[in-house]
């Protein structure tokens, strides 16, 4: 299965350039196979795999077997895929998040790098067009303290990805680093830091979250997506609100979604449009029905003379 491959059956046509998925962190009263089975019976191009204990464990046994037999199932399905590492118990069951890629001990930091390292050769196993992590937050103790220590935090992040570049570079596969409220590394200003201390390594790439743009970015999402647009290799997308950190169903935010997904397609980006509500998985299979069609309607082509209008994908 090759990321890039159209999922759509003969004689279905595409709508628009866009490809949009949903994430199995949405999803996880499901099971996995259930999960994709009701995805791709609802018309969704890919899925954005959370690796995590309820679906693909990467720290179970039997990984490899395990990774094949899902390549088989996404390639039936028609799937594309992005490999996700946001758990958020997946390493620390009493840590959320833990222990991240800033993490002061070492060995802790290491098992964060590992895990990375694994989604890499998974991407590879699946053909996903994307790894997708993020830098997780400035340790408590260090939180407060003057700028020096800012800047061996940015050190210590800058180091800990080099060896999860250096296997992303040997599997063809980008790292899409994700700006996330609260992080030392939260916005677009703070991804060129990262990237511009590492070096502008080709590995490296942006997971840009549409809502995390509205919540706390000066631009608009959609001069978000025209500014990160070089760098673009996955896309997050929910509805948000100014200030507040919370994923919200489509039409439960501020989010004008038609000039955003405009300017996704003008960017001629390719990869997944990922609908990310990881706190809604209790409502999972009614959100996933009820996200693709207002996406699709959101991104169809503005008709001359007239618009999108509330009930085709902009937000109320």
């Amino acid at each position: 299965m090759t990321p890039q491959s159209s999922p759509h059956p003969a004689g279905r046509p595409a709508l628009h350039p866009l490809r949009f998925s949903y994430g199995t962190n949405g999803l996880t009263d499901l099971r996995l196979d259930d999960a994709l089975s009701l995805l791709a019976d609802l018309g969704y191009d890919g899925v954005g795999l959370t690796l995590d204990h309820m679906h693909l464990d990467p720290l179970a046994p039997d990984l490899a077997a395990r990774t094949r037999r899902l390549a088989r199932r996404l390639d039936e399905l028609g799937l594309g895929v992005t490999l996700e590492t946001g758990a958020r118990y997946v390493l620390d069951p009493r840590r959320k998040h833990g222990p991240s890629l800033l993490d002061p001990d070492p060995d802790r930091r290491a098992r964060r790098v590992d895990l990375l390292i694994r989604a890499v050769r998974i991407a590879g196993d699946l053909g996903a067009h994307a790894v997708h992590c993020f830098s997780g937050i400035l340790p408590k103790e260090e939180a407060g303290r003057p700028d020096a220590s800012d800047d061996a935090a940015w050190k210590r992040l800058a180091e800990a990805l080099t060896p999860v570049l250096d296997a992303a570079t040997d599997a063809g596969i980008p790292l899409a680093v994700e700006p996330e409220p609260g992080h030392l590394l939260a916005t677009l200003d703070d991804f060129h830091r990262l990237r511009t201390t590492l070096g502008s390594p080709d590995a490296l790439g942006l997971t840009l979250d549409i809502g995390h743009c509205q919540c706390l970015e000066e631009q608009s999402p959609a001069d978000c997506v025209r500014a990160a647009a070089p760098w673009l290799r996955h896309v997050q997308i929910e509805d948000m609100r100014r200030g507040v950190h919370e994923h919200l169903p489509f039409g439960d935010g501020e989010i004008d979604f038609p000039p955003v997904l405009e300017a996704l397609a003008a960017t001629g980006y390719r990869g997944l449009v990922s609908v990310e509500l990881p706190r809604h998985s209790h409502a999972g299979p009614q959100l996933a029905q009820q996200s693709l069609p207002f996406l699709q309607r959101a991104a169809r082509p503005t008709v001359p003379g007239g618009g999108p209008t509330a009930s085709e994908g902009r937000t109320p």
